[in-house]
């Protein structure tokens, strides 16, 4: 049985602009080397999720462990150290000139010695497929590109879990479909565990597991393939069903036989092409 590496126990936070809970009594265990997708609709508490968990905020009620350290002000900066953070816009995140200098940064700031930095910064790229784009200006990069060196710039710090908070929603769909093939193999051959914080369901349908959060709760959890069941639910609470999940459930109203719902387009392109063989 997996043990949880990040538990949240019935934590509640409050804004200081705000009269309601932005989060209320979240429980929630989170395990070593899955995927997790929390999604909901603006205002719904997952990017106040995000914040917790990297110590930005602390909890107004309950508790946050990671790795079993207790979060406090005490421990914040040990348990950053477990957590690396990509946001929404990679810009903010460059203060290099150079990609090369902008993956070293923290680890400058982190005292790790030059030899080690060097040999860090080029297995951060390789990883992200950017190792060739060392000496590249980031203004010169495209939006994927952007990503991928914020990306291993966390990588490079070694840490344990990678939150993405809404790191796709500013890309193109060839950019977003970089960033997300690149996750899934960090998580599938380093184990990293992977908490993608969005409200676009092509990308949750990816993870392991999902949490719809609406107004501070959790709403419900489970695999891709359970969650999208509730489509019409998903609809009331703000959220847009995968577009194979509605194509697959269409063709299978108009007799087309495939026997479930499809969350990917590969999968769903495959199940066509294999259904016309077999006709």
């Amino acid at each position: 049985m997996k043990l949880p590496l990040v538990v949240l126990k019935d934590v509640s936070f409050q804004y200081d602009s705000q009269e309601k809970l932005a989060l209320n009594k979240v429980n929630m265990e989170i395990y070593q080397g899955e995927w997790l997708a929390i999604v909901g609709h603006n205002g719904s508490g997952k990017s106040t999720l995000a914040r917790l968990l990297n110590g930005l905020q602390f909890p107004v009620e309950g508790s946050i462990e990671v790795d079993e350290l207790l979060l406090s002000e005490e421990t914040v900066w040990d348990i950053r150290r477990k957590i690396g953070m990509v946001f929404q816009n990679p810009d903010n995140q460059f203060v290099g000139t150079t990609v090369e200098d902008d993956v070293a940064f923290g680890l400058e700031n982190n005292g790790v010695a030059v030899e080690i930095m060097a040999e860090r910064v080029v297995d951060a790229l390789t990883k992200v497929n950017m190792a060739n784009f060392l000496d590249q200006e980031p203004h010169h990069l495209s939006g994927g590109q952007k990503q991928r060196v914020a990306i291993a710039s966390v990588l490079a710090l070694r840490p344990s879990i990678i939150i993405l908070d809404e790191a796709t929603s500013m890309l193109d769909p060839r950019g977003r479909a970089e960033v997300i093939d690149i996750i899934m193999k960090l998580q599938e051959e380093e184990n990293i565990t992977v908490i993608s914080i969005t409200h676009d369901l092509e990308e949750a349908a990816r993870a392991d597991r999902i949490i719809v959060m609406n107004q501070g709760e959790i709403y419900r959890e489970g695999t891709a393939k359970e969650i999208f069941q509730m489509d019409k639910e998903l609809v009331e609470l703000g959220l847009d069903i995968p577009f194979p999940v509605k194509l697959s459930k269409k063709l299978a109203e108009k007799g087309v036989t495939i026997d479930k719902h499809y969350l990917t387009e590969e999968e769903l392109v495959a199940a066509l092409w294999t259904s016309h063989l077999k006709m």
